[in-house]
């Protein structure tokens, strides 16, 4: 599962890097929400994305 996450929160970034600099600079918004995310994860040990992954596995 931690894979799936980590694979996930990569192309999030990179997804929304090149958007940024292609389309327009509020796609760096993304960036940075998956950023604080991924921070807010690594402190309280929850995240969303996993409570989804495993909903989506039942």
């Amino acid at each position: 599962m931690e894979h799936l996450i980590r694979r996930f929160a990569g192309l999030m970034i990179l997804g929304s890097l090149a958007l940024g600099y292609f389309v327009s600079p509020y796609w760096f918004l993304l960036t940075a929400f998956v950023g604080l995310n991924l921070t807010q994860s690594s402190f309280t040990k929850w995240c969303l994305l996993e409570n989804i992954l495993r909903k989506m596995k039942k």
